[in-house]
């Protein structure tokens, strides 16, 4: 039986306190709010839109088969890539050796040379006084014409700015105030005047001063330069190495890959691809292990002999200077060492004749033909006695009997010298052509392993892909 409510108030709402047994009802979300007008909705990144496109096709064997022939091109692409950039370095620093820098050194070395040598024609002509001979005086002629010849070449082969280029500079300023003083010196001596020995010791002065310690930084330089050549040239390529053997591996497991899944033995364009890239390997590791082999061969056997040949004819020159310069002055330089007095140019003579006996015995130990260098040694050693008795005489006064023991017609020191110079011209001559032949063939090992190993990536790419796509051929 139903009762009527017994107030006409309306009931309390839901889940207010007025109607404790009925349970709330929670709010409900209201609709998404909209986007305002006139923006544009959010977009991912390329970079996350790739990725997707790229994990949705690692999901189907075609995509994944896409995915590893990219792989394999670009790893076979970058291996002849960098082949190329660093065996083509390589070949352009053993080009630089042969035809750049070892001449360039070669030539400094022939400006002190021809420096030092006119020097000693001079003192010689001076010796000689009013009868010297046309020989002697052509001699130094010739010096001085090739040492301006020799800064004209190393003036155009210079780098603009370069400490080479002011050396150069200097000596070119230098050279023409020493022709003047010899020229002063010959004109006075010829007159009978004494200021002429002081003109040619000013001279002699200026050359062993400024001169030739100038042409010694130049040849220094350069020699620099050619270190650092051989420095860039003999580096094993060891990231184009790493890549070739990386992309031969990851060839080898796309091989392997596809003969576990269609028990098919050979892929013809992975077989192809894998021998250009097989190729390539070799003849970079091959082809720079013979070049790294001619550089090494041409430095031990040719540079280091030639340095070591340079520097005894060097000390040879500056010997005979320096004899010929203690007849000229007379006593009248001195100098002191551990308060002991000496003739200066005697005292030199001896320290260069020392110097020079060094040199040969290690050109000896270097040299492959040690012939000519032992007629040197020969040579040096009858040049030490005679200079010994000239000593003695012009110790005793007896200037005359002393000139004829240096510059006489036969007999005398100036034999000697021709000797030793003419014995280090021949062996500087052969350990040059050592050095060009060792260099040469150096240089012959890299000829066309840039372009050769490029196009054999090209290939191998190319048939890589083609591997890949006769795979995914059958998917169609």
């Amino acid at each position: 039986m139903t009762h009527p409510p017994k107030s006409s108030a309306a009931p309390p709402p839901a889940g207010s306190a007025g109607a404790p047994g009925v349970p709330g009802i929670p709010a409900q979300p209201g609709p998404p709010a909209a986007v305002p007008p006139g923006l544009p909705p959010a977009r991912r990144t390329a970079f996350a839109e790739g990725a997707e496109r790229l994990r949705a096709a690692a999901t189907t064997e075609p995509g994944r088969l896409r995915i590893i022939g990219a792989v394999l091109a670009l790893v076979v692409v970058a291996f002849g890539a960098v082949t190329a950039w660093q065996t083509g370095a390589r070949s352009a620093a053993a080009h630089d050796v042969l035809h750049r820098s070892q001449p360039l050194s070669s030539g400094a070395a022939g400006i002190y040379r021809s420096l030092a040598d006119a020097n000693t024609a001079a003192s010689s002509v001076f010796l000689a006084g009013g009868q010297e001979d046309a020989k002697s005086r052509e001699l130094y002629e010739k010096d001085i014409e090739s040492a301006a010849s020799g800064l004209v070449n190393a003036a155009a082969n210079a780098e603009p700015g370069s400490a080479a280029e002011t050396t150069i500079a200097e000596l070119n300023r230098l050279l023409p105030e020493y022709k003047g003083l010899i020229e002063r010196a010959r004109t006075y001596n010829r007159q009978g005047y004494p200021v002429g020995g002081a003109y040619l010791r000013y001279a002699n002065e200026k050359m062993q001063k400024e001169m030739l310690p100038a042409a010694e930084v130049l040849y220094t330089t350069e020699n620099r330069r050619l270190d650092a050549d051989y420095g860039h040239a003999r580096p094993y390529p060891w990231a184009a190495i790493a890549l070739g053997v990386l992309a031969l591996a990851a060839l080898g497991w796309a091989q392997h890959r596809m003969y576990r899944r269609t028990n098919r033995v050979l892929n013809h364009g992975l077989v192809a691809a894998t021998a250009a890239t097989t190729v390539a390997l070799l003849w970079l590791v091959v082809g720079h292990a013979v070049a790294r082999s001619g550089l090494d061969g041409s430095y031990e056997h040719g540079i280091r002999s030639l340095n070591v040949l340079h520097d005894a004819r060097i000390a040879s020159l500056k010997a005979r200077g320096n004899e010929n310069l203690s007849l000229v002055a007379r006593g009248a330089e001195t100098v002191t060492v551990r308060d002991r007095s000496y003739d200066a140019y005697y005292y030199a003579f001896d320290q260069d004749i020392a110097a020079l006996g060094r040199h040969l015995t290690e050109a000896t130990r270097l040299a492959d033909d040690p012939g000519p260098v032992k007629a040197a040694e020969d040579d040096m050693a009858v040049w030490k006695q005679r200079h010994a008795a000239a000593r003695t005489e012009d110790e005793n006064g007896n200037y005359q009997q002393a000139l004829d023991k240096v510059i006489g017609a036969k007999g005398a020191t100036a034999e000697c010298f021709d000797g030793v110079d003419g014995s280090l011209a021949r062996a500087i001559d052969h350990e040059q052509d050592e050095f060009k032949q060792a260099a040469e063939a150096g240089l012959g090992a890299m000829t066309w392993l840039p372009e050769g190993t490029g196009v054999l990536a090209v290939l191998g790419a190319a048939g890589a892909v083609a591997g890949i796509g006769r795979r995914l051929s059958e998917y169609r």
